[in-house]
């Protein structure tokens, strides 16, 4: 087992194209042994083609890439062992039983979890003499990350592990995902779901077109913004009459965005900035036609950084 003073995982100068398009730009990225790390950023960012490549599907065309210790040579079946993967999405056989998939991806393990301990790690437990295509999706998916799980792995990659589950079957997963935690092991996980990344994730690598933009905990990227609340709101009329060196000027304003027709303000404190930008609009003859204020999210880093949305592709 890799020490938790090593990396589980580094890629210096990882490259990817398809043609004239660079999935990945030379990445550089370390995965902390014991760590859960997460890669956010919209689809097309190039969160999946990189993984893939750590899992040793694909092929990079330029740079290095080292996996608890080791490269990848060939199909590697010592170090694949030791590595759990679920992608975005599994077939299975629609006719095989719960039971039976699960079997069937313990026998590509030298070591790992029973069948009966996997099925109810993933709350299938009454499904287990179920087939495959009698399923919910949520279910599927459950089923997926089973058999990432059944070889008891060092590493684990979730690709998107959530989508699809519903708020139970989320939080459920996001238990597993904790007790590898605390059991010393790796996990590497992609993710649209802020409150999942915030939750789970020691640190996080805020990924665009194929780059690391941002690195840090959740905690240290959200600091990153220089306030801790977000005011959007959006106007009735001519959106030019306000302009955003008149936004930046109302107290407690730290930044201001202009994303299509809304805008967001990045602020200190909400009772002096909300008071202040109503009378401002009001000297202008403009209404709010919405107004909302949050706590800053791991997404407003993103559109801060960008000045796009999470989930735009």
């Amino acid at each position: 087992m890799v020490s938790s003073l090593t990396a589980a995982l580094r890629c210096r100068g990882l490259t990817k194209r398809y043609g004239d398009v660079a999935a990945v730009a030379g990445l550089d990225l370390e995965v902390r042994a014991g760590e859960c790390f997460g890669m956010l950023g919209p689809n097309g960012a190039g969160k999946t083609t990189t993984v893939e490549i750590f899992e040793g599907l694909r092929m990079p065309d330029a740079g290095e890439v080292e996996i608890l210790g080791d490269r990848w040579r060939g199909e590697n079946l010592p170090l694949r062992a030791r590595l759990g993967i679920q992608l975005q999405e599994t077939k299975f056989p629609e006719k095989l039983t719960v039971a039976e998939v699960v079997t069937l991806f313990r026998s590509f393990y030298p070591r790992g979890l029973g069948v009966g301990e996997v099925l109810a790690l993933v709350g299938l437990e009454d499904k287990a003499d179920g087939q495959v295509r009698t399923l919910s999706g949520g279910q599927k998916q459950r089923l997926s990350l089973g058999c990432a799980l059944v070889g008891d792995p060092e590493l684990l990659f979730l690709d998107e592990p959530t989508t699809g589950l519903d708020p139970q079957s989320r939080r459920q997963t996001w238990e597993i995902v904790e007790s590898l935690k605390a059991r010393g092991r790796t996990v590497l996980l992609t993710t649209h779901y802020m409150e999942e990344a915030a939750r789970l994730c020691d640190r996080v690598a805020v990924v665009d077109h194929g780059r690391v933009i941002a690195l840090g905990t959740p905690r240290e990227l959200i600091a990153s913004l220089g306030a801790e609340h977000v005011i959007e709101f959006a106007v009735a009329g001519f959106d030019g009459a306000i302009d955003s060196a008149a936004l930046a000027a109302l107290p407690s304003v730290e930044k201001v965005v202009h994303d299509g027709g809304s805008w967001r303000l990045t602020v200190r404190e909400v009772h002096r900035a909300v008071p202040s930008l109503l009378n401002a609009l009001s000297e202008r003859s403009l209404e709010p036609t919405h107004l909302t204020t949050h706590h800053a999210t791991l997404e407003d880093v993103f559109m801060s950084l960008t000045g796009r949305r999470l989930r735009d592709g």
